[in-house]
């Protein structure tokens, strides 16, 4: 490709681009025009990929971080010749039930590897990626050798998480995670210089990153920075010089180019500066030509790429990597669980899935586990972790639970591991805009929740999460599972590892909780809620999570011996699964007796199952420091205080 040729199908992007945004009177038109000359020798000269088959587990991974461009991957994903990015795509461009969303969504495209709408997201999903390639290149050398690249505006470079994630992959030395900074100088605001004076090369060299310079919009300084790059030991920071809206007469160069149409009069001046003289939506045949040569020489790599692992003793091994594993229980599941009830001791649900992950790791060879810098607190690290040399299944994630959760998702989406991640329950809020993503990507990840209410005691309110079970639980397509014993624990580990198209939220306890099951002819949580106490006399059921299952039995207990009350005892240990039960199964459960639900958390969850008399025994206010079971005592979580709200209420 001569520089008339790379100039041509660049412009061929910037066209569809604005002819895109023009007819959806939307869009983002700043970024593709300024950073299609990047792309363009991106995908024309190095990128690896086949549109014929673009699920190849070695192709090169392309994520759009400053996801508001994406009229720049969806241009492209056609002109290369992705089947599903069609004209008709093109042009439903922010259309409703189109596949070319407003941001790139995972899964509507075959060209989209993740979803990058929050700016800095697709960067520490990058990282995840990276992550993942690297630890397999180290397991099977050369059949596993990508690179992933990656497009960041100055947005991305601002969020917070950015620095997470440079800082990891600095550490990691993630050599073959390239990242294109489109430095153009303008947010929405205005210059950037309004509200930044980082210098970029110097952070990204403080992280233990390369950095090379180069002018954006020269077809020989793009290819020669790339090159550095891909010759370099580090992560690399390629600093791209770039005009915002370059070619528009009027907008290039200002925010007013950023995030929303050129309008008629500024598209026509810009083709025509661009000296493009074509309708709107028409690529001449010879530029769309040169573009599907790009995709076929993908095809031509991929399929020795297969000849290559087929004649590989690995083969197989790698498939089975890639590949979603169920499991089922047989007579080693019986034995674990037996030796359960046989010991039967109280002992911490943190405690009880660190046991229930030393036995799942004999069973799943894919596990990448990790915790955010609170391992011996998580418990997430077993006898079978490895934190080096080639068999890596374990991370430290430092103190970085947005980077973490956020990296999980891109290991999820690169595929071949299933990953889960530790940290309380609290600082859930600081991962909360990843597993949201988690659960609209549909991805598996399991997020290991710690330390789940006021039962952690002295570490305070600040440590003491409230109001997070309901914003897991308000969250689309998140399992939450808050086990009430080990029993239990197993269940929601064995659930989410059996669900491929959501993440899960195992919530955890630090103190110490009694074994209150002793079937394990089935999985039980499965449904959500079920009895664990039934009682076809029973005039009250009591529903409760966690830690409070076991006061609820005592409660019930008392009713029966004091006042010869029988009730029912619910737990609920997800209800997300519950409300996947048949209208008739969830009646059954909740009947139409008085109702008490007992949960250390806000009541918000609950207002659906009550009825106006029916009570809640929560905590709608922030939680105190002290002991445990002080703290219990003090939010009226014990028998006498709840006992005595049920002879008032309902005697």
């Amino acid at each position: 490709m001569n520089n008339k040729d790379l100039s041509l199908m660049a412009n061929a992007v910037r066209a569809l681009s604005i002819d895109a945004i023009e007819k959806a009177k939307s869009g983002h038109p700043g970024m593709p025009l300024g950073m299609a000359d990047v792309a363009t020798v991106l995908f024309t000269k190095f990128l690896k990929f086949d549109p014929s088959s673009p699920d190849w587990i070695d192709r090169d991974r392309f994520i759009l971080s400053a996801g508001h461009g994406s009229m720049l991957l969806y241009a492209i994903s056609h002109l290369v010749g992705y089947k599903d990015s069609s004209i008709q795509q093109i042009k439903n461009f922010r259309q409703l039930g189109s596949k070319t969303a407003g941001h790139p969504e995972y899964g509507l495209l075959k060209c989209i590897e993740t979803t990058t709408g929050p700016l800095g997201q697709g960067l520490a999903n990058a990282v995840g990626m990276a992550i993942a390639e690297k630890i397999l290149n180290q397991k099977y050398g050369n059949l596993i050798n990508h690179k992933t690249y990656v497009i960041a505006g100055d947005g991305c470079l601002m969020e917070g998480i950015s620095h997470e994630a440079i800082s990891i992959a600095g550490h990691m030395k993630l050599k073959n995670l390239i990242v294109f900074f489109d430095d153009n100088k303008i947010s929405i605001d205005g210059s950037t210089n309004l509200t930044c004076s980082d210098d970029q090369k110097k952070r990204f060299t403080a992280s233990n990153w390369d950095t090379v310079e180069i002018d954006g919009h020269s077809y020989e300084s793009i290819e020669n920075g790339i090159k550095n790059a891909i010759k370099s030991n580090k992560p690399t920071l390629v600093l791209c010089k770039t005009t915002i809206g370059y070619g528009s007469p009027n907008k290039s160069g200002k925010e007013t180019s950023h995030g929303s149409p050129l309008g008629s009069d500024e598209a026509k001046l810009t083709k025509k500066n661009l000296n493009w003289d074509y309708k709107s939506f028409e690529v001449p045949k010879i530029i769309k030509e040169k573009w599907l040569r790009v995709g076929l020489k993908g095809k031509k790599k991929r399929t020795s790429w297969e000849k290559k692992l087929s004649e590989s003793n690995l083969s197989n091994q790698i498939k089975n990597q890639f590949k979603n594993k169920k499991i089922n229980r047989d007579s080693k599941t019986r034995d674990f669980l037996k030796k359960i009830i046989e010991t039967n001791k109280p002992e911490a649900s943190r405690k009880s899935s660190q046991k229930t992950l030393e036995f799942l790791s004999t069973k799943i060879n894919n596990f990448i586990g990790g915790s955010a810098d609170l391992t011996g607190s998580n418990l997430t690290k077993t006898k079978y972790s490895i934190i080096k040399n080639k068999n890596i299944n374990y991370i430290h994630y430092g103190i970085r639970e947005h980077l973490m959760a956020a990296a999980m998702n891109g290991i999820a989406v690169h595929k071949g591991f299933i990953p889960y991640g530790g940290t309380f329950l609290v600082f859930s809020d600081y991962c909360k805009n990843a597993i949201r993503l988690s659960a609209m990507m549909k991805k598996q990840v399991i997020y290991v929740l710690t330390h789940d209410s006021i039962g952690l005691g002295e570490d305070g309110p600040t440590h003491q999460p409230i109001e997070h079970l309901v914003a897991l639980r308000s969250i689309p397509n998140l399992l939450v599972f808050r086990p009430c014993d080990a029993i239990e624990t197993f269940e929601s580990w064995e659930i989410a590892i059996n669900t491929f198209n959501s993440p899960s939220a195992i919530i955890l306890s630090r103190q110490n909780l009694p074994l209150l099951r002793n079937k394990i002819d089935s999985n039980r949580v499965m449904h959500g809620g079920y009895f664990l106490k039934s009682s076809s006399e029973a005039k009250l059921t009591i529903i409760a999570t966690g830690s409070e299952v076991s006061i609820a039995v005592e409660v019930s207990k008392i009713l029966k011996e004091q006042f010869n009350l029988n009730s029912n005892v619910v737990s609920m240990p997800s209800i997300e699964l519950f409300e996947k039960q048949s209208e008739k199964y969830k009646d059954k459960i909740l009947g139409n007796k008085p109702k008490l639900v007992i949960e250390a958390a806000s009541s918000y969850s609950w207002h659906k199952y009550l009825n106006k008399k029916d009570l809640i025994v929560s905590i709608d206010t922030f939680g105190e420091s002290g002991k445990a079971e002080d703290l219990f005592n003090f939010f009226g979580f014990n028998t006498k205080n709840i006992v005595g709200l049920i002879k008032k209420n309902f005697l």
